[in-house]
């Protein structure tokens, strides 16, 4: 058996003829694996994933999954690239086939000259052959049954099969597999045993039977030094731990949960201190400094949100796009009172229930203009989980200085999937900023307290808090309010104050994230993009210059739009908006709040709910360039 060439020309357990590509591709290449919901494949995937990482190579790891609980198609997508690029691919070069009913696609996937892993325990129909990939027959239920005695260890122990499998035809470093099974299941010896078992069945049966590795494997680097593998939720959670926030309110929705589930963990690991006094037992006893609350629905929970924050907390919610629907009303007493309040919205398809397992980029416009009447909401746009935990801080800073609702949107690719990002890092002489807050001795300077008079540079009012001191009292009113927080009808008393508040909102322009801009030499095309979209457009201009045509690129990180975002739509001839929607809703955004000419504006729009690849983006730009 050869280690080190092309494996063999035919598929020796299964009997099918293979054609093969001679050429070997080290760290460039992109793996699906197709199984069924419910089966416990994620915890196999996402271990060759962190394989990978340790290994020092950049890679992706994007679970395509289903809302229901299990049975139906869940597929997990595993890109490598050596120089980064680790967006979504969509032609594969190994498709591994653990689910029957969606073979024909699956097979039908796979990249000429690629690899397709399946389970030949049951031989594979002649209609699905192709003549023009190479089939790898592992017998992976024969191995199972043969080893394990209960049937749910069989299924389960199926998935580290195949990753055993794939650690052989990938040249995955077996230790690194085999010591994160041992850190997963260091406290039950038994599962230990199992899936060592598991993952060494499948590996030794592929050493066996095939010339490993392929000719797309893996090569150890160095270039995931001082980076970190780690989901958007999670780093969100951190960011509003390390914020300051100390209440949260919410209601479950996919796919912001997880948000909610680890800010719960951080504070009681965090935000908690142990009293003078030990319990009856004898025991340390803790207080938490913290509270966290499960409302009957997103309404309420905004509704304490801004409770929270009125008398002074920082607080805020997590939901998603249907949320944000309940929300609305609230979030409109919030812009006209002026509290500040903090939402994460991790965005997932809609309209109505739509797909909640899936990714877009639907809530654009929602966010913008939540409430009735007229409404203008400051908005972040993360683009991977390292920018979610610093956007998260600065949401916080945001809501307290303008004292207004701020929105980051996230979404489900970014929360829910493990990306590679540099090492979270963190100022400890961080102070956060809390605004025009006035106390007793602020008070005691001033003739006579009023709400919504004395604006500053910004058009923001000083604010004070509840129980402080009684000259600081006012009442906060929905109804229409005067510059000194008095009940008003009177047009011009009205206009005032919501006119301020719109300065107020421009005014937030000059403190939002920059927007990350590259140009190049001879540019007359530009690309706009926003949030998820990052990786997947970076990679498109890349291609799109090794084509012959340049073109700079914009990503927009917050609204209200910053001056460099008008500028740089002026200095191009046409500006391609790429954004997971459909109804273009960031183009519509830039054409109300910049005035740019409508026609400068072309859209390339993804939006059936997986997350976007630089394929789609070229092939979107360059089939308009064309016309």
């Amino acid at each position: 058996m050869s280690t080190g060439g092309p494996p063999l020309t035919r598929d020796t357990a299964g009997g099918i003829p293979a054609q093969h590509d001679l050429g070997i591709r080290v760290n460039d290449f992109a793996v699906k694996i197709a199984n069924v919901n419910g089966t416990g494949s994620a915890s196999a995937n996402t271990l060759l994933v962190r394989a990978i990482f340790r290994m020092g190579i950049p890679v992706s790891g994007t679970n395509l999954f289903p809302s229901n609980i299990q049975g139906l198609p869940t597929w997990y997508e595993i890109r490598v690239n050596k120089t980064g690029y680790t967006a979504r691919a969509i032609d594969y070069d190994v498709m591994v086939t653990m689910n029957a009913q969606t073979y024909t696609a699956d097979i039908g996937e796979v990249r000429k000259d690629g690899y397709v892993l399946y389970d030949s325990t049951w031989p594979l129909a002649p209609e699905l052959v192709r003549a023009d990939v190479n089939f790898l027959g592992v017998p992976l239920t024969k191995l199972c049954v043969d080893n394990f005695q209960e049937s749910r260890e069989r299924i389960l122990m199926k998935n580290v099969c195949y990753a055993g499998a794939l650690v052989a035809f990938l040249a995955i470093d077996l230790k690194i597999v085999s010591d994160l099974l041992d850190q997963v299941f260091q406290r039950n010896t038994q599962q230990r045993e199992f899936n060592q078992l598991a993952l060494r069945l499948g590996y030794e049966y592929a050493r066996k039977h095939f010339d490993c590795p392929l000719p797309f494997r893996l090569e150890t680097m160095d270039t995931t030094r001082d980076k970190i593998l780690i989901d958007g939720n999670t780093a969100t959670a951190l960011g509003c731990l390390y914020a300051g926030a100390t209440v949260a309110a919410w209601y479950p929705i996919t796919p912001s949960t997880s948000v909610m589930d680890n800010f719960t963990a951080l504070c009681q690991a965090y935000r908690r201190e142990p009293l003078p006094e030990p319990g009856p037992d004898g025991a340390v006893q803790y207080q938490n400094n913290y509270l966290i609350l499960q409302a009957e629905d997103e309404l309420a929970a905004i509704g304490m949100v801004l409770g929270a924050n009125w008398i002074g907390a920082r607080a805020f919610t997590s939901t998603s796009g249907p949320g944000i629907s309940l929300m609305n009303e609230l979030l409109g007493l919030a812009y006209y009172t002026e509290i500040p309040a903090v939402v994460i919205d991790v965005q997932r398809t809609g309209p109505s229930t739509g797909m909640p397992t899936r990714t877009q980029q639907g809530d654009i416009l929602a966010c913008a203009y939540a409430s009735h009447g007229d409404t203008k909401h400051i908005l972040l746009f993360p683009a991977n989980p390292a920018e979610c935990f610093e956007f998260a801080v600065k949401a916080f800073d945001l809501a307290e200085h303008f004292q207004t609702p701020v929105i980051m949107l996230s979404d489900l690719d970014i929360g829910m999937n493990d990306w590679v990002v540099p090492t979270l890092t963190w100022d400890d002489s961080f102070v956060p900023d809390r605004g025009r807050v006035l106390g007793a001795a602020d008070l005691d300077a001033i003739t006579r307290f009023y709400r919504y008079a004395d604006a500053d540079g910004d058009f923001v009012t000083p604010r004070t808090l509840p129980g402080v001191d009684s000259r600081g009292a006012y009442l906060t009113r929905g109804s229409g309010h005067d510059h000194h927080g008095a009940y008003t009808e009177v047009p011009d008393q009205y206009q005032e104050v919501v006119d301020r508040l719109t300065l107020k909102h421009a005014a937030a322009a000059e403190h939002m994230p920059a927007p990350i801009v590259e140009r190049r030499d001879g540019a007359t095309i530009g690309v706009v993009s926003v949030g998820s979209c990052d990786l997947a457009v970076r990679e498109a201009v890349a291609l799109l210059g090794d084509a012959g045509i340049a073109v700079d690129f914009i990503r927009i990180r917050g609204f209200p739009f910053a001056s460099d975002v008008r500028e740089f739509l002026d200095d191009h001839d046409v500006c391609f908006v790429v954004e997971q929607n459909r109804d273009a809703q960031l183009r519509s955004l830039l054409v109300i709040e910049t005035s740019v000419v409508q026609d400068k504006l072309r859209s390339v729009l993804v939006y059936g709910g997986f997350p976007l690849s630089a394929k789609q983006v070229v092939e979107g730009i360059t089939r308009q360039l064309e016309d």
